[in-house]
C-alpha cells in the first residue's frame, strides 16, 4: 500500500539500525575504531581505519559495514515477528465485551433488529471476499466458486457471514468466545442440509485454536471483530500463524477519528439506537494506517483498503474512497515467510555476501590488513 519500491526484509531491517550503527563510529575523532565479535565459527573481525585513508567511495563502503556489525550483534537476541512463539497466557478476548453480546445472543437472525446493519453488510463483504479468493485460483466450479477452500470465521457470532460463505461451497469453520452465540449459529444452520456438512462452530477464541491448526486456512475473516479485541497484536499474529503461505486475511472495522464517535457512538448508540449502547468503544477501533502497520510488520502484506458508507435510513452499505467510518482490509501471507530462518543464520549469510563483495576491492583489502 505504501508508495515506492520495498525494500527486502534485510535491507529494512538495516536500516532499523542505521543512525545507531553510524554513530558508533565516531567515538574518536581521529580515528574510527568498531569491533564485532562472535563465538567460534563467525564473524570476528577488528577494524581501525582512518577516516582520511579513503575517498568518498571507499568511506561510505566502510560505513556500510559498521552498520552491519552494529546490527548484528542487536538482532542476534531479536526474533522475527511471525516466529515469535506463542504464549497461551495472552489472550485476546475482552470479558466485558462478553457480556454485552451474550445479552443479545438470541438476536442475531432478526434481520429488522440490533443486527441489521450486518445483515446488510453481506452485499459487500461476501463479493469483497469471494472475488479477492477468486483472484488466487486457476479455476472454480460453477455456482461454488470457494470449493475446496478453507475459511475460518473468527468472532462468527450467530453465522451471519458464516453461512454466505459456505454456501459459496468454502468448508468454513466459525468461531466465537460466547457459546450463547455458537448455540444460535448451531440451530439455524441445522434447517439447511448442505450447510450442516460445509459449516462447523466451535466456543473458543482465535488463540485457543492455534496450536492445532497452523497453517490450515485458505482465508480467515475477521469482521466487525478487532474493534472488540484487547490485543490486537496478538491477534494479528494467531491470523499469520493459521494461514496458509498466500493465504488471505479480510478485516472489516471501524476507523478511530472524530467522525466515527460522532456517528459510530454518540449517533448510532445514544441517539438512534441503531446499536445498543456500550457494544463499542472508541479507544480500541484502529486506523487504516496504524492496522496496515501491525499487519506488515507480522508477515502479512496489505492488498487493498477501501472505505464503507452505511445510510441509515435507507439501511444500505455502498463502498466510498472515504475511511474515516468504516473500511475494508484485505492482506495476504507471503509464501516467501513459510519458513524463516533464524535471524542470526540470515545475518550471517549477508555478512558473508558483504565479504565476499570486499574481495572484489584490493585496495580495502589493502586497508583491513593494517
Amino acid at each position: 500500500m505504501w508508495g515506492g519500491s520495498k525494500l527486502s526484509s534485510s535491507g529494512s531491517r538495516f536500516l532499523g539500525g542505521l543512525r545507531s550503527g553510524f554513530q558508533s563510529t565516531q567515538v574518536d575523532s581521529s580515528r574510527l575504531t568498531t569491533s564485532a565479535v562472535y563465538p567460534k565459527n563467525q564473524l570476528s573481525w577488528i577494524l581501525q581505519i582512518k577516516p582520511w585513508v579513503f575517498n568518498e567511495n571507499r568511506i561510505m563502503w566502510f560505513k556500510s559495514y559498521s552498520i552491519t556489525f552494529a546490527c548484528l550483534n542487536w538482532m542476534k537476541s531479536y526474533r522475527l515477528p511471525w516466529t515469535r512463539p506463542y504464549s497461551t497466557s495472552r489472550t485476546t478476548v475482552d470479558r466485558n465485551e462478553v457480556k454485552t453480546f451474550l445479552a443479545l445472543a438470541h438476536r442475531w437472525w432478526d434481520e429488522q433488529g440490533v443486527y441489521a446493519p450486518l445483515h446488510s453488510m453481506n452485499d459487500l463483504r461476501v463479493p469483497f471476499i469471494r472475488d479477492n479468493l477468486l483472484r488466487t485460483v486457476a479455476t472454480h466450479q460453477p455456482g461454488k466458486p470457494l470449493s475446496g477452500m478453507k475459511i475460518l470465521d473468527v468472532g462468527c457470532g450467530g453465522g451471519l457471514l458464516t453461512e454466505p460463505l459456505g454456501r459459496l461451497g468454502a468448508s468454513v469453520i466459525g468461531i466465537d468466545p460466547v457459546d450463547e452465540n455458537i448455540k444460535t449459529a448451531q440451530h439455524h444452520k441445522s434447517f439447511d442440509p448442505v450447510l450442516d456438512k460445509r459449516i462447523e462452530y466451535r466456543t473458543c477464541s482465535l488463540e485457543e485454536i492455534v496450536k492445532d491448526t497452523v497453517e490450515t486456512f485458505d482465508a480467515v475473516v475477521a469482521s466487525e471483530v478487532v474493534e472488540h479485541v484487547i490485543d490486537l497484536e496478538t491477534f494479528i499474529q494467531c491470523c499469520f500463524q493459521v494461514l496458509k503461505p498466500d493465504g488471505s486475511l479480510f478485516i472489516t472495522t471501524i476507523n478511530k477519528t472524530q467522525l466515527s464517535y460522532a456517528l459510530g457512538i454518540v449517533f448510532s448508540e445514544q441517539i438512534a439506537g441503531i446499536v445498543p449502547k456500550g457494544t463499542h468503544t472508541w479507544e480500541k477501533f484502529v486506523s487504516p494506517e496504524k492496522l496496515e502497520s501491525i499487519l506488515e510488520s507480522n508477515g502479512l502484506s496489505v492488498q487493498t483498503v477501501v472505505g464503507m458508507l452505511y445510510n441509515p435510513f435507507s439501511g444500505y452499505w455502498h463502498w466510498s474512497e472515504n475511511t474515516s467510518l468504516n473500511y475494508a482490509a484485505h492482506a495476504l501471507k507471503s509464501s516467501l515467510q513459510e519458513q524463516p530462518a533464524p535471524a542470526e543464520f540470515a545475518l550471517k549469510g549477508e555478512a558473508e555476501e558483504l565479504q565476499a563483495e570486499a574481495s572484489t576491492n584490493s585496495g580495502v583489502q589493502e586497508e583491513l590488513k593494517k
